[in-house]
């Protein structure tokens, strides 16, 4: 399967994205066009764009490659954040009509693969210089896990997927994709509906 460009060219796309050139951008690269080689989508990025969804699991250095290669954005619906802290991304073929809820692959970088650099090259005293050269050279097999997953998605969570928009009954504001919540016989957003649970504090 021929990818949409090349490891090196993806790879400079990465860094210009990300605003330098690290371990974690070489990673994320491997990672998603591993992905997309065991997926069977040669290109994400035009043809088969509405073909793929992306759950990552770090917000670092790989998951701006991850984007990159895959096409997959936040504005578009089509990447997942799940904040779990692991080096790992599930690329999900919502395309795939031979398997339901679709086809997916989940890929884990190895605990080990940061061992296996410092063997290689224990003469590179500089931690990331001395991952980037080995990241580029291991196989995949000694870089990454993999495991064929379901990854049942909601049809409110798919690209492309229209709602009516709701206002809450507290704020005011608009709120979409069906994430209104009913309390007490009133429609509210996340925020109203439990202030607790806010990322933010109003400043009275």
């Amino acid at each position: 399967m021929a990818l949409l460009a090349s490891f090196d060219q993806l790879l400079h796309e990465a860094e210009i994205a990300h605003g330098h050139l690290c371990a974690g951008q070489i990673l994320g690269v491997r990672m998603a066009m591993l992905g997309l080689e065991r997926l069977g989508i040669a290109d994400p990025r035009s043809a088969d764009r509405k073909r793929l969804v992306t759950y990552i699991e770090i917000d670092r250095c790989a998951t701006d490659a991850i984007g990159v290669v895959t096409g997959c954005r936040l504005g578009k619906r089509a990447l997942k954040f799940r904040d779990w802290g692991k080096m790992a991304a599930t690329f999900v073929d919502i395309g795939n009509a031979e398997h339901a809820g679709g086809k997916a692959i989940r890929i884990a970088a190895r605990e080990s693969s940061k061992a296996r650099a410092r063997e290689l090259y224990p003469e590179i005293d500089n931690k990331n210089l001395q991952q980037m050269k080995a990241y580029r050279e291991l196989p995949d097999s000694e870089l990454f896990t993999e495991q064929w997953v379901r990854v049942p998605i909601a049809a409110r969570e798919l690209p492309g997927y229209k709602s009516g928009r709701i206002v809450c009954a507290l704020c005011g504001e608009g709120i979409n994709y069906d994430r209104e919540i009913a309390r007490d016989g009133l429609i509210l957003c996340a925020g109203c509906a439990d202030p607790a649970a806010r990322y933010y504090q109003i400043v009275e």
